[in-house]
């Protein structure tokens, strides 16, 4: 039997969905373009089935009530296009805060850019955290990811500049009032 952990977002062409182990090879492969993570983390791609397990657990283990890391395929062919977030963010080391932010976040494979597959299943995102109940989304980007700043822009979030709030870097941050 499988375990689903979270909810699956429908939207008009998308299905969001939490990951299962049979997604390693999409995984694996997404996750070992440079294209895909130059903007992601340290950048570093992941080149072995172990890294692309370990990144599905981390991700499997992301659900709670309204957040988690879910699995972006079309709903007519079940076609894997990446991944989207919504979850705690770390903040950087020395930075105190009341509350946990949630981020928001896109994650898409090169075969499914520049189709809106990225504002579309964000979209889903700030819908469910509204229906949820968070009260504010915030999404970080290198500064240099322009692509990624315009879905920002395009689900409304309100450019606040450059921060290192979150993750011991510095990045451009964005903020949407749910």
């Amino acid at each position: 039997m499988t375990e689903h952990l979270g909810t699956v977002l429908l939207t008009e062409r998308l299905r969001l969905r939490p990951p299962e182990p049979s997604d390693l090879d999409f995984t694996l492969d997404m996750y070992s373009r440079p294209e895909v993570v130059r903007y992601i983390g340290t950048g570093q791609v992941q080149s072995t089935r172990d890294e692309a397990l370990q990144r599905l657990a981390r991700y499997r283990s992301q659900f709670g009530p309204v957040t988690g890391v879910w699995l972006i395929e079309r709903r007519d062919d079940a076609a894997p296009l990446g991944f989207a977030l919504m979850k705690p963010i770390p903040f950087s080391e020395g930075v105190t805060a009341e509350q946990s932010d949630f981020e928001i976040g896109w994650h898409l494979h090169p075969g499914a850019w520049g189709s809106g597959f990225a504002s579309e299943s964000a979209q889903a995102l700030v819908d469910h955290a509204r229906a949820g109940g968070l009260q504010r989304l915030v999404a970080v980007t290198n500064p240099a990811n322009a692509t990624s700043q315009a879905v920002a822009r395009r689900l409304g979030m309100t450019y606040q500049g450059a921060t290192d709030r979150y993750y011991n870097t510095t990045c451009e941050l964005f903020t949407l009032e749910l």
